[in-house]
């Protein structure tokens, strides 16, 4: 069990002297550098399964570190802060703009918030390149990530990844949706193989 896990299991405390302080030798800094260094170590592993998501945690945890190292006084708040973060990224909570349509659906949650970053990716030459999300339109989004999960779902080969031959036939489902566009669906199947639900 990692410490970020620990510290949502037990809170923060009990996690502080279970693990990282057990013979009460550390200073308050060190204790404060080891609950960073463990949530970016999350951070960092997960990030391929939602980079969008974990962006936004990482912001979350490098303003947290910037407002410790400015009030070094307030050691409790920081800790309090730490163990919402913790929990917020064990949580993997979306967020809370996500249209009801994609409640209950974590894979097809994750293409709807990274599919601006992914169409950004597509040609100026290509229809409906460089639209934004609003450009977009909110529904057609989430239409779209629905068909994608959808056809990951019905269409994907079991055992797809790892296998040249299976990966090509999802990449190959994916470039039509992506209007046949090479960039942008590379970057979608990128974000797909590293979901555990397909």
């Amino acid at each position: 069990m990692s410490l970020t896990e620990l510290i949502v299991q037990t809170g923060v405390h009990d996690a502080i002297a279970t693990r990282l302080n057990a013979q009460g030798k550390l200073s308050r800094n060190a204790i404060a550098e080891g609950i960073i260094n463990n949530v970016r170590k999350t951070i960092i592993r997960d990030q391929l399964t939602d980079p969008q998501y974990y962006e936004q945690m990482s912001k979350l945890l490098d303003d947290l570190i910037k407002q410790n190292r400015a009030s070094a006084a307030d050691y409790a708040e920081f800790l309090r802060k730490t163990e919402a973060l913790a929990k917020q990224l064990v949580a993997r909570q979306p967020k809370e703009d996500v249209p009801v349509a994609l409640h209950g659906k974590r894979e097809a949650t994750v293409i709807y918030n990274n599919l601006p970053r992914i169409l950004a990716a597509q040609k100026e030459g290509t229809a409906r390149v460089s639209e934004t999300r609003a450009e977009y339109g909110g529904d057609t989004l989430v239409t779209l990530a629905l068909k994608i999960d959808r056809v990951m779902r019905e269409q994907a080969p079991a055992g797809w990844k790892g296998d040249p031959t299976r990966e090509v036939q999802v990449q190959n489902a994916l470039y039509l949706l992506m209007n046949r566009n090479r960039e942008a669906t590379q970057a979608l199947f990128e974000l797909v193989k590293n979901q555990p639900g397909y």
